[in-house]
């Protein structure tokens, strides 16, 4: 049994609005709005990544889907394909989703994979498309809904549509929402938190679809400061091959010059700030 990929169908509206965005934010710029707003090579490379990622995560969601029907085969309970099946498959992604994202932030290897979401200096709808091309550690998170009574299928299809959602927080086009939907809901004002490299907004914000999980778990950081969006040291590169790969290249250096197995290891386990004595400055 396949599953269909929800993602695919919403191109039509990707291209429709990455057409239309650049206008709406150069407007903005005009009426004195402070955003970073929209650069054509940026843009360029954000949607070039998002291509080829469907390669590579399209290969890794089959994956994920192989082991889902293997779990399957061993569920405790079935929910059915009803309401209670769907919500607890919404839930479930998005509750998974904010741990694996959570991970991927605090640990060097997986922030490796996901640095390259992070590193455009813009902040629009073409940064959403900015995918990595390695999310292997989905493959630990999101199977075990299906040992939990959730269809496989469903399992799939939730985590195209949590992607679908989080298509629309990429942008300064929308300033804020009603304050009871940005306390339930993810939005553009938390996402923008998430992309800042603010030292106050740095790790904040991982939620896909709800930010309740954000609250419950200490990560919420409202957005006050304006947002400096990049990473703490930027790459200044529009090469996707240095985009996708420059931290792992990065962490191959430290673990050529770090000394002992304790150091190499720590560097792959602990935060992407994490340097060992050897490697810190005097």
């Amino acid at each position: 049994m396949t599953y269909p990929e929800p993602t695919l169908y919403a191109i039509p509206f990707y291209v429709l609005t990455l057409a239309i965005e650049p206008m709406v934010l150069a407007r903005a710029k005009r009426r004195g709005r402070a955003i970073a707003g929209h650069e054509r090579r940026d843009a360029i490379a954000s949607v070039s990544l998002g291509a080829v990622s469907l390669v590579f995560v399209g290969l890794i969601n089959l994956g994920i889907y192989a082991i889902a029907e293997r779990l399957w085969a061993h569920r405790v309970v079935d929910l059915g394909h009803g309401v209670l099946g769907w919500t607890v498959a919404t839930l479930g992604w998005d509750f998974s989703y904010y741990w694996y994202h959570r991970v991927e932030h605090e640990t060097r290897f997986l922030w490796a994979c996901h640095v390259n979401h992070h590193s455009s200096r813009y902040y629009n709808l073409s940064t959403a498309l900015r995918q990595p091309w390695t999310p292997i550690a989905g493959l630990l998170f999101y199977p075990v809904w299906a040992l939990l009574g959730v269809d496989p299928w469903l399992i799939m299809v939730s985590g195209g549509l949590n992607l679908i959602y989080q298509y629309w927080v990429h942008t300064e086009a929308i300033d804020r929402t009603p304050r009871w939907f940005e306390a339930v809901f993810n939005t553009p004002s938390h996402h923008r938190v998430h992309h800042g490299a603010n030292p106050e907004y740095l790790d904040r914000n991982y939620g896909g679809i709800f930010i309740v999980w954000d609250r419950l778990f200490g990560t919420f950081e409202p957005e006050r400061a304006p947002v400096v969006y990049g990473l703490t040291k930027n790459i200044e590169s529009y090469s996707l091959l240095t985009i996708a790969f420059h931290e792992y290249v990065a962490i191959a250096r430290d673990v050529w010059r770090a000394r002992g197995i304790g150091e190499r290891i720590g560097i792959f386990v602990h935060g992407p700030a994490w340097r060992p004595p050897s490697l810190q400055l005097p």
